[in-house]
């Protein structure tokens, strides 16, 4: 009888801990797709940066400041001829 109580018991317990075991790995499965989806993230912030760092260079040079000067403001230098369409 104590045998049967044992074998009872150590089942149960030996239950217990595989459900506890694949609630884990479900969990872990979760935490492992989150931070793949937060690596994407931050990979894309990155480049993001990268692409604002790149224009703020850009934004720097004397081509920018021409190019705003003659479609924004349409500034030309002196002398410079300017052609238009007709729509």
């Amino acid at each position: 009888m104590g045998m049967f109580l044992v074998t009872v018991v150590v089942l149960m317990m030996l239950l217990v801990v595989s459900i506890n075991s694949i609630e884990l790995q479900q969990k872990q499965a979760e935490y492992l797709e989150r931070q793949e989806q937060l690596q994407a993230e931050i990979d894309a912030e990155n480049e993001r940066t990268k692409e604002i760092e790149e224009f703020k260079k850009y934004t720097q040079t004397k081509a920018y400041v021409e190019e705003v000067a003659k479609e924004k403001l349409g500034l030309v230098y002196e002398g410079e001829i300017i052609f238009k369409t007709q729509e």
